[in-house]
């Protein structure tokens, strides 16, 4: 794997004792910032050849307001993203056997992958360290010969004005 983008799902609506979690659908304000945030992903060089998305309404809902701006993408929804920690979101990119690979999940498993992987001082990768949230992206690259990755790119719905 050569890029991975992680892609935490857009602003949803916020838990009540009557609402499955995972059943949770977008707020507005996820509608509104999902495709601003996969638009600018494209811009930036984000080449996914496959999502790998939680099967939870809120990220599928944020795959499908994002879709468009990646129109060769194939997608494998997964209920083991649901949730799931950092060591489950690296396990399944690399189980896909993509060079590159976008990932449509949920803190804290998605925030603790990208800290992990951001672990130089910059202040890009300092920010990513400190906070991932709602409709947050990265892009991390690495050389093919090289285990180390580097982050490319880190967008937030407010560096957007979304």
């Amino acid at each position: 794997m050569r890029q991975l983008v992680l892609f935490r799902h857009a602003k949803a609506v916020p838990s009540a004792p009557d609402l499955d979690d995972f059943e949770r659908e977008l707020a507005e304000a996820g509608r509104l910032a999902a495709p601003r945030i996969a638009e600018a992903l494209a811009e930036a060089g984000a080449t996914p050849k496959i999502a790998l998305v939680s099967d939870a309404r809120r990220t599928r809902q944020t795959w499908e307001l994002a879709q468009s701006a990646f129109p060769e993408t194939k997608v494998r929804y997964l209920h083991s993203l649901y949730l799931c920690d950092a060591e489950t979101l690296m396990a399944e990119a690399e189980h896909a056997r993509a060079s590159h690979v976008l990932i449509v999940a949920h803190n804290p498993g998605l925030h603790d992958l990208a800290a992990r992987l951001a672990h130089r001082n910059t202040e890009p990768e300092m920010r990513v360290r400190a906070k991932f949230p709602t409709a947050a992206a990265a892009i991390f690259g690495r050389k093919s010969n090289d285990a180390s990755w580097k982050l490319a790119e880190f967008f937030t719905p407010k560096d957007l004005g979304a």
